[in-house]
């Protein structure tokens, strides 16, 4: 999965609050973070990774650091409803126009996402259908998307790792719709504001299938309430199963029952987004 490239500098974004985050760890052993750092370690060998904490009171950069002397930042999933005034998320958000105004590459998964079109002047509601839970299906790249070298590699329709509760609303002007499907219509998307350029998908390619199955149970109450599941116990079963397959790729049986192909189950094809994005950047320095 590793590919030669020049050794990075990149920023992690983390908007989960100090509670959510001890709260995913509790429940899959990783924050938000946690998990992005790891998939880049992988992805890029040698790079440096720092993480900081915009929606935190006290949040600050790696002592001496500047956005401007990143490669890229990257911005985790995250709870935050962007549509709220809080601390948080006015915090997240004036990161996140920092970033744009200091022409720092940018990507993001689902909340990441949600922040960029926030910062650059679109907006962001509850999904207007229902929640994606477990996986966003069909993702069908755009006549723009399809040319877009961040989804090189994705076929015609393909899914992925997603649950979230919130969507694009309208995405900022000049924004380039990417992806869509039946559930979100904004399912990637490329955005630039002022001197930046952001590349975000609605989805997570960077989770593995323990983690869709730790969000499915932290979130198991409301799945019920959205009627996407009988009880907790319907949650449960589907959970099990998704992690069975975390722990048995190949289980041929698992993949039929759930729905999945190698989009999915294959994790250098679930990176896709994340390696696109790195090779575009290596490709940047190199140019």
């Amino acid at each position: 999965m590793a590919s030669s490239r020049p050794t990075l500098r990149l920023l992690v974004a983390e908007s989960e609050t100090p509670e959510v985050r001890e709260k995913r760890r509790a429940s899959v052993g990783r924050s938000s973070g946690e998990t992005y750092r790891d998939v880049l370690r992988r992805l890029a060998p040698g790079a440096a990774c720092e993480r900081v904490f915009p929606a935190d009171a006290d949040a600050a950069l790696p002592a001496g650091a500047a956005l401007a002397d990143y490669d890229a930042v990257l911005f985790t999933g995250s709870p935050l409803h962007l549509y709220a005034e809080t601390p948080e998320t006015r915090r997240t958000v004036a990161f996140m126009g920092a970033v744009f105004e200091a022409g720092t590459p940018a990507f993001g998964s689902c909340a990441g996402l949600q922040v960029a079109t926030v910062a650059a002047g679109g907006s962001v509601r509850p999904n207007a259908r229902h929640p994606e839970a477990a996986f966003a299906r069909r993702i069908t790249p755009t006549e723009a998307g399809r040319g877009h070298p961040l989804l090189a590699g994705r076929p015609a329709a393909y899914d992925a790792p997603a649950i979230h509760t919130d969507e694009v609303e309208a995405l900022p002007p000049g924004a380039v719709l990417l992806a869509e499907n039946g559930v979100t219509t904004v399912q990637a998307a490329e955005i630039r504001y002022g001197r930046g350029v952001f590349w975000g998908v609605q989805y997570h390619p960077e989770i593995g299938l323990d983690e869709v199955a730790g969000a499915l149970r932290r979130q198991a109450d409301g799945l019920v309430e959205a009627e996407l599941a009988r009880d907790r116990g319907a949650v449960e079963a589907y959970a099990a199963e998704i992690e069975a397959l975390h722990r048995e790729p190949d289980r041929r049986d698992l993949a039929w029952r759930l729905g999945l192909d190698e989009q999915v189950t294959d994790e250098g094809r679930r990176l896709t987004e994340l390696r696109n994005f790195l090779d575009h950047l290596a490709g940047t320095r190199r140019g």
